[in-house]
């Protein structure tokens, strides 16, 4: 696959709001003043690890210290799902951004519905999400857009093909992948492998998809400027 030239890009993503940002990355502007302040707060604050999540997921020099909106683009990598994503098996984090915020709720929507189907019983709920917007520098990535569509890479629920592909863009010291988007017809994605190159990530709005059976509907609540 190609490699991508430097390139500012905006993206999208969706998180859920009961996850609050972490404010010891947004407190400090590099690695040294983070483990001076880290030691400090972990004789007070017994929480401060699960807050802070798994630090030795992620090298230090790959945090991104002093941007808006650090805790949201080193969360992915210091909370790991263990149970994986397209492009991970679990074992690393992944940032996950698309072209637009449509896009951004597409996927959302889509993984909300898989997951709640699966709650017998539930009938009627409602999830608040933050819009998310960020700049970063796409540099490094490999181009997976020149893969085609029937791929198993893009396989809708099969991830087999695509974490085989994200493990090997990893181990290649590949900065992410830039694909399709499986959810969304003719949008464009992003898996970063690292948070290093994230210049912003700044809140933008919240988002509420409503439950009753599937996912009935999706409304925007609120704008905020940042």
């Amino acid at each position: 696959m190609p490699v991508l030239p430097a390139a500012e890009i905006r993206g999208y993503r969706l998180i859920n709001s009961k996850y609050p940002p972490i404010a010891i990355f947004d407190d400090v502007a590099d690695a040294e003043e983070f483990e001076a302040l880290y030691a400090l707060q972990a004789l007070t604050n017994p929480r401060l690890a699960n807050q802070a999540g798994r630090l030795e997921m992620i090298p230090r020099q790959d945090i991104p210290f002093g941007i808006p909106g650090c805790s949201y683009a080193a969360a992915p990598f210091t909370h790991v799902n263990p149970e994986g994503s397209r492009f991970s098996d679990g074992s690393f984090g992944v940032l996950y951004l698309a072209d637009t915020m449509d896009t951004a709720l597409a996927e959302v929507r889509y993984h909300q519905q898989a997951y709640w189907s699966q709650v017998p019983d539930l009938r009627y709920e409602r999830f608040v999400f933050r819009g998310l917007t960020t700049r970063f520098d796409e540099a490094g990535a490999l181009d997976a857009l020149t893969i085609a569509r029937r791929d198993r890479i893009y396989a809708p629920d099969d991830y087999s093909a695509s974490r085989g592909l994200g493990r090997d863009a990893l181990k290649a010291a590949a900065m992410g992948l830039r694909y399709h988007s499986v959810r969304q017809p003719n949008a464009v994605c992003w898996g970063l492998f690292t948070p290093r190159q994230v210049s912003s990530v700044v809140q933008t709005a919240h988002y509420e998809m409503i439950w009753n059976g599937d996912i009935a509907a999706v409304h925007k609540l609120s704008t905020q400027i940042g």
